[in-house]
């Protein structure tokens, strides 16, 4: 399904049930005044919709609903269940998860529900089902939000048994299992599926991130993704009973490790997620997790759900936004693929635990703050564009891999080092991209690579065969491929390729890796590269031997391995594939994607630190945002003229571009 909104929804989550109807028609005032045209309503209500098993209230979703539609509000429509009632708590243990620890929990918090109690499948898709028979037919519905920040785990006894089953299907013998799981370490055999134990604090996992035997925690990850994505999907089949047309969603929230949200997206109709930076995030990651979300559906549009007009509250230092810099990071996700402009929340709480997470509108209960100001403004720009920009592209020629059970098996792994966090890696090379203002697409393992120039996978380390032949056509094709340490180890349940590393991408990187050496953070080794320029490297050095690529860069001395390949290249049909064996410094980066990039016709723009520039392209024309990301002035000099379509001045050449500025310039 193609979701193409008819202008760029701009609102947020709005809580009416708490709080007075008086207030509500106050809010319907305000919401006006800054242009707001979209709510996201019924997120958490489900103790009020269901007061009991057989009894439903929809009394006072049904005057939510009526104002809504009387102010001809578009409405995103939850489904509630992304909290349970204490009712259901209680009388249904079944329904609360078992802790890593083996803790059974009581009522309380969100997200807390087991994804395989019998009850929550049987009570959440009902009300989801009664939802939609009730409003799947009001036009102003353009969106369905089921649950919300889908999370956790559970290890209680109806998970184990259902894990039992899951494996069943996908193993279909206990022999399979063991040697899946290399069972005869430790004496591990197992003999009946029943012997198959959860692996949390009471089994072989001894840490969130660490297990005696990683082919049964990665199982058992796949596992609670699968399981908590067919709650999703319970519901959606659920709505689907009488809405068979508006899109399903639920917010996701960027590179959350628990769920291959690959998968996930297949059965979401539109991508949305919750974008919570906190005061040191690099801009550069924040661009990620957007291109990151636009990946997930091959560069579909994505809906930005939630953002926080000022400030966090769950975070260790809650910092202010500055002046303009919500509007700049707003447009920041529309550059990179966002259709819509969303917050959470709408009017802040006045009690519990997020009561002083920002707002739209804020405790004294007015539009007369800063806060609102800004979004008035950032308001009146967005209605002013109207559709312009939905539905628009972003024309990648560059591909990054990120693969959630990569993601899990690297961090599962013991040794060599505690430091290699797989999220890091990605964005270590991401960030050399962004600095060259390179649009980029973060694509599935599993994704057709045909469309890119280029193709980076850090830290391959988990790979089937089948995935790396797809890789090599891909180079013998003419791609180039970029790979690097901690690549091609293991298959998809933690066993190693035997045959000498990188395993099945060994003949593709011209390589064979006998040793990888682990440094402590305190020490900095360098590599020299063979145009003669020097970069400093850490973390991890392979021991390269090549085996038909050429040397890129080499150790420098002090180790007993200096001299020796650090950096290759390798020749392979009308392609090339590099191997980086270490964690190249910010020299090395940009030496190195020097001989990736050259001779391809992928536009690199050289801009002050803090500028950024996308592209969003829609039936042949062309979207140049440009973004001062600092608080403070720019002079840049824009290799492109155009208009600025925000206020209708033509732009190019040296340009000054205001603390925070936006520009989105038109050919």
């Amino acid at each position: 399904m193609t979701v193409n909104f008819n202008k760029m929804l701009f609102g947020g989550d709005y809580n009416p049930e708490q709080w007075p109807e008086e207030i509500w028609v106050e809010d319907m005032r305000i919401f006006k005044v800054a242009d707001i045209n979209s709510v996201t309503i019924n997120v958490f209500s489900w103790a009020q919709l269901q007061p009991s098993e057989t009894e439903y209230d929809f009394s006072t979703l049904d005057r939510i609903m009526e104002m809504l539609r009387k102010h001809q509000y578009h409405i995103v429509l939850a489904t509630s269940t992304a909290a349970l009632p204490a009712w259901m708590s209680h009388r249904y243990p079944d329904v609360n998860r078992t802790d890593f620890e083996g803790r059974k929990h009581k009522f309380g918090h969100r997200h807390n529900h087991c994804p395989n109690s019998p009850t929550f499948k049987k009570f959440a898709p009902l009300l989801a089902e009664k939802l939609s028979e009730r409003y799947g037919h009001f036009s102003e519905i353009v969106c369905w939000h089921i649950s919300n920040e889908y999370g956790g785990e559970c290890y209680c006894d109806n998970c184990e048994k259902a894990f039992r089953v899951w494996l069943k299907d996908k193993y279909k013998s206990i022999d399979e299992v063991n040697k899946a799981w290399n069972m005869t370490f430790w004496s591990h055999k197992i003999y009946d599926w029943e012997e198959i134990v959860v692996p949390n604090a009471l089994g072989d996992g001894f840490g969130n991130d660490k297990t005696a035997f990683a082919g049964i925690s990665l199982d058992y990850k796949r596992f609670n993704s699968d399981s908590l994505l067919q709650n999703y999907i319970d519901e959606k089949l659920a709505i689907r009973k009488f809405d068979k047309e508006t899109p399903i969603t639920t917010n996701l929230m960027g590179a959350y490790k628990p769920l291959d949200y690959f998968k996930w997206a297949k059965e979401m109709d539109i991508v949305s997620w919750d974008s919570y930076p906190s005061y040191n995030t690099p801009v550069s990651f924040t661009a990620m997790m957007h291109d990151l979300m636009r990946g997930l559906k091959n560069g579909d549009p994505f809906m930005l759900m939630e953002q926080t007009p000022s400030q966090q509250n769950w975070q260790p230092y809650n910092s202010l936004k500055r002046p303009g810099q919500m509007r700049n990071m707003s447009y920041q996700a529309v550059a990179h693929g966002a259709d819509t402009v969303q917050f959470f929340q709408l009017r802040r709480s006045v009690g519990a635990c997020e009561k002083f997470h920002g707002a739209v509108i804020d405790h004294v209960g007015t539009e007369y703050t800063r806060v609102f100001r800004e979004i008035e403004e950032l308001g009146k720009e967005l209605n002013n564009l109207g559709e312009q920009l939905i539905g628009a592209r972003t024309p990648a020629k560059v591909g990054i891999i990120f693969d959630w059970p990569n993601y899990w098996g690297l961090e599962y792994t013991s040794g060599p080092t505690i430091e290699l966090k797989y999220v890091d890696q990605i964005h270590h090379y991401y960030q050399e991209l962004y600095r060259r203002q390179i649009d980029i697409d973060i694509v599935s393992i599993n994704s057709s690579f045909a469309t890119y120039d280029v193709l980076i996978a850090p830290c391959l380390y988990m790979i089937t065969e089948e995935q790396a032949a797809a890789i090599k056509l891909y180079v013998e094709n003419g791609g180039r491929f970029v790979t690097t340490m901690m690549s091609g180890l293991v298959g998809e349940s933690d066993n190693v390729h035997l045959g000498g590393y990188p395993g099945p991408l060994r003949e593709i990187v011209g390589v064979w890796v006998e040793e990888f050496d682990a440094l402590p953070p305190e020490k900095i080794y360098h590599v020299h590269f063979t145009n003669g320029e020097t970069s400093s490297c850490r973390m991890l050095c392979d021991i390269i031997h090549p085996e038909g690529a050429e040397v890129v860069a080499t150790y420098g001395e002090g180790e007993f391995y200096q001299h020796t390949p650090a950096v290759t290249k390798h020749h392979l049909g009308k392609g090339q594939a590099f191997y980086v064996g270490t964690m190249l410094g910010n020299n090395g980066m940009e030496l190195l994607l020097n001989q990736v990039l050259e001779g391809l016709e992928i536009t690199q723009y050289d801009l002050p630190d803090g500028v950024e520039t996308k592209v969003r392209e829609k039936n042949g024309n062309k979207y140049r945002f440009i973004i001062n990301h600092q608080n403070k002035s720019v002079e840049v000099s824009l290799p492109f003229h155009g208009t600025d379509i925000l206020t209708s001045m033509k732009v190019g050449g040296v340009t000054i571009l205001e603390p925070f500025d936006v520009k989105i310039i038109t050919e």
